[in-house]
């Protein structure tokens, strides 16, 4: 089935659809790093495909640059990869350069799911006005427009739980303002709230899936079997060196001795004896205390840090009412993790490594295992120059 990814992000949801045979004709971005990153996926792909698969390697090893990668890729598939914000005034040229891309190819499904802040109960209580007057609410609106152009058999949205309880300015649900929609370009709508962590993902991860058929019948919902990794969040340090702040390597790293089998079954260890982008920011020495203390009330403990039972001197935030927990350890010991969130690159403190010898927030690399990110999936810049905010 050949598919369309709409408000792609850094290609996770189509890396999903690829694995199991799924073939994708355009992805529609309007991030240039997220771009970069899903070109450079597309050629691992190709190349893989193509028996050209050392080329890669070469890359991930920095023996060639991006330039010299893409080189390897006809341009039908650089040409799919489309950076612009979908809308009004972009809409037009997207729906030509997926017509130019996928030439007599039938769509049979579109993906996506527009950005989450204007849903997120997060961003509605950092708003004045609860997000109700955020442009991004209306993007599923766009998302009809993409419906009513290819005319899919099916097409996929997914968004977080809040999207569940956010209403209009007018105390309307949005979610049923978008079945009604979706209703009156042709699609049937049903939709479920699913768990990561309960298919194998060691993550809390809570994600409302709308699955659209265009005509009228109801009931098509799959009855999706759940999965128990049996293991815990400590499997997804495992073969990467250990790490303290400042240090690492965005290219290149081998693995250690100790293996994981889970990692293995999930495919995030897939063949190569290395990976890349374990590198770990810097902190200062205010924040490494504040991580130690963290980390001693939930290894001794179990306890989270609250930030109002810091030292005065340690306290440099002015707001003592909300996101008292902004200081978090991701817990090894657990059978998943607290979200991963897309601006992780700004919120390191919630991503503190339970080793108190290492005292740092995660690398990209341990993020993008705790989202099942395969070992070989790199994650790209704005530019030539890969960049930490990229995972």
């Amino acid at each position: 089935m050949n598919f369309i990814d709409l408000f792609s992000g850094g290609g996770g949801l189509s890396e999903g659809f690829v694995r199991q045979g799924f073939k994708p004709v355009a992805h529609v971005e309007t991030d240039r790093a997220s771009c970069n990153t899903i070109l450079t996926r597309i050629a691992y792909y190709y190349l893989s495909e193509t028996g050209n698969n050392e080329v890669y390697i070469q890359y991930l090893k920095r023996q060639i640059t991006r330039n010299e990668l893409y080189e390897y890729l006809p341009d039908s598939l650089k040409m799919s990869i489309i950076n612009k914000p979908i809308g009004k005034e972009s809409n037009r040229e997207i729906f030509r350069r997926i017509n130019d891309v996928k030439g007599t190819k039938k769509i049979d499904l579109i993906i996506g799911g527009p950005p989450c802040q204007a849903y997120s109960l997060v961003g509605r209580a950092r708003d004045a006005y609860s997000m109700k007057y955020d442009e991004r609410n209306y993007l599923y609106v766009q998302y009809a427009e993409f419906l009513k152009k290819f005319e899919p058999e099916f097409f996929i949205f997914e968004n977080v739980s809040g999207m569940l309880s956010a209403r209009t300015s007018g105390g309307e649900k949005y979610l049923e303002k978008m079945i009604r929609l979706f209703r009156e370009v042709g699609y049937e709508t049903e939709y479920e709230l699913l768990n990561a962590k309960d298919f194998g993902v060691l993550q809390n991860r809570k994600r409302v899936i709308l699955i659209g058929k265009k005509g009228t019948k109801k009931g098509f919902y799959p009855n999706f079997k759940k999965k128990d990794s049996k293991v815990n969040v400590e499997e997804i340090f495992k073969g990467l060196p250990k790490l303290k702040a400042g240090e690492g390597n965005f290219f290149e790293t081998k693995y250690t001795k100790d293996t994981s089998e889970y990692l293995k079954e999930i495919k995030v260890q897939n063949g190569l004896d290395f990976t890349t982008q374990h590198i770990a920011r810097p902190h200062n020495e205010q924040d490494k205390e504040i991580y130690r203390i963290a980390i001693n009330k939930w290894n001794e403990n179990g306890e989270r840090l609250n930030y109002n039972d810091l030292p005065d001197r340690l306290k440099s935030h002015k707001n003592r009412n909300s996101f008292t927990d902004r200081f978090k350890v991701v817990a090894e010991e657990l059978p998943a993790c607290h979200t991963v969130v897309a601006h992780i690159a700004k919120d390191g403190h919630y991503y503190i490594h339970p080793d108190i010898k290492q005292n740092r927030s995660i690398t990209p690399r341990e993020a993008a295992r705790l989202q099942s990110f395969p070992d070989d999936y790199f994650f790209e810049g704005q530019n030539d120059k890969p960049s930490r905010t990229a995972a």
